[in-house]
């Protein structure tokens, strides 16, 4: 009967293919740490003729070394680079827009820089702007955007 020990590097190499495989889903460095762990620790003393459960031990001991001391610093870099850009109705808020129907009862039309046509409540403070008259998104209240006039920025008015 063979030695299944002299395979145990090719289990070592699927088991690395595993982890990057799923590392390529998930994109959060972890299963990267444990497929470098895996390499590094496991087929690294498989290699060098070390036993199965020292290869085993190697393996864990490198991926939680990994996974504790260099996975952090690439998230951190990762995540410092982007920053958060506002999508869908987030990205609403702050938006310009005209009035296209009058406001009645405090509710009316706008159409929004963006292109989208909105239903529209004036805000508290800014009372019923006019049609034609430009507003600024305050909020967004369901399918509702709360809107308020807009600034001028120039003393001419």
């Amino acid at each position: 009967m063979p030695d299944l020990a002299q395979y145990l590097w090719i289990a070592w190499l699927v088991l690395a293919v595993v982890f990057v495989i799923v590392e390529l889903i998930t994109l959060e460095f972890t299963f990267l740490m444990l497929a470098t762990g895996t390499l590094i620790g496991g087929l690294g003393v498989n290699l060098l003729g070390g036993p199965w459960w020292l290869q085993v031990l190697a393996a864990a001991v490198v991926s939680a070394l990994l996974l504790f001391t260099i996975r952090p610093l690439l998230l951190r870099l990762l995540h410092r680079s982007s920053r958060a850009v506002p999508t869908n109705v987030d990205a609403l808020t702050g938006m310009g827009a005209r009035v296209t129907a009058a406001f009645v009862d405090g509710d009316g039309t706008v159409k929004l820089d963006n292109g989208e046509t909105w239903t529209a409540r004036a805000s508290a403070t800014g009372g019923a702007p006019a049609v034609g008259s430009r507003v600024i998104v305050q909020s967004v209240r369901g399918a509702i955007v709360e809107v308020a006039p807009e600034e001028r920025s120039d003393a001419h008015g």
